[in-house]
């Protein structure tokens, strides 16, 4: 059975395809999409992805949130990932792609922690594997959704990621997540933007501000106060209404906003809270907001 093109509003919510590199915190963000009321399943040969969604939207009911993640162990059942995203799209049922990776010390360190093996490792070293993992999976992070950088993320930090990277996932919204982060901490490599406030007064360098953070008021209001706060805002919130239009014709419907300040404690975390406040008023926006480095020292 095969689907017309308007099939994507048979499901509530779109499918969504786990991939990326091996250590890249698969598992951990397929517990958070089953944690979510997915159904998850896992490295299932490539060419039964279409069928088995053409049989979850039969069931009565219909079985209508699907994730798939599907890795390097993948590959011995042949069918590129790039034809079965092909034929998805032809069958009207184009998946959220998901891309999750990490620096490769990240990785190497990853696996040195639990003596495992690269699955392309082969006789190789452990860098050799991770270098072709990258070749193989490069492509498809170009058609990636949503590319998550798993690298310096606690494992609660990493759930709260891949949860406001996903909001509602409704069909006809485009998907913004605000991401406020300390530079000294170094800079998120998955932004489609970033903004530096480090142009606004630090509340830092306020003995009775200090110990607060931009999610409270007393700071919040000292930030959103300072000249230039509100000009800021203003233009940029006008900018990222004029760039919708063409991110929806391009196909981009996640997009990534990193706000960075020195720590990641007041000035960006307040001024994320206030874009999401701000953006959250357009139409046909769903708009989450994740503090990287709030709690961080």
């Amino acid at each position: 059975m095969t689907s017309t093109p308007d099939a994507p509003a048979r499901f509530s919510t779109p499918p969504v395809l786990i991939t990326g590199m091996s250590g890249g915190g698969l598992s951990s963000a397929a517990k958070v999409l089953e944690d979510k009321g997915f159904f998850v399943v896992q490295n299932l040969p490539r060419q039964l992805i279409a069928p088995f969604l053409e049989a979850a939207l039969a069931q009565d009911p219909p079985v209508e949130k699907v994730a798939f993640l599907t890795d390097v162990r993948s590959r011995g059942f042949g069918g590129s990932l790039r034809e079965v995203l092909k034929d998805l799209t032809a069958r009207g049922m184009r998946p959220t792609i998901l891309f999750m990776d990490a620096r490769d010390d990240v990785l190497i360190r990853r696996f040195d922690s639990v003596r495992r093996t690269h699955p392309l490792q082969g006789e190789d070293t452990l860098q050799a594997g991770i270098d072709r993992e990258r070749a193989l999976t490069q492509p498809i992070k170009e058609l990636a959704d949503i590319v998550i950088d798993a690298s310096d993320l606690s494992v609660h930090d990493l759930r709260r990621a891949i949860e406001a990277s996903f909001g509602t996932m409704a069909h006809n919204q485009q998907h913004v997540t605000i991401q406020s982060f300390g530079f000294k901490h170094g800079s998120p490599r998955d932004a489609d933007l970033m903004v530096d406030v480090r142009f606004l007064p630090n509340p830092f360098w306020i003995p009775e501000l200090r110990g607060f953070r931009g999610t409270d008021a007393p700071v919040s209001e000292y930030v959103l106060s300072q000249e230039g706060a509100g000009e800021f805002l203003d233009r940029f919130v006008d900018m990222f209404r004029s760039m919708l239009a063409g991110y929806r014709h391009e196909g981009k419907n996640f997009i990534t906003v990193a706000v960075g300040c020195t720590g990641g404690h007041h000035r960006s975390v307040a001024v994320s809270e206030e874009l999401k406040r701000r953006l959250s008023e357009l139409p046909d926006l769903d708009v989450n907001v994740f503090h990287r480095d709030i709690a961080r020292d």
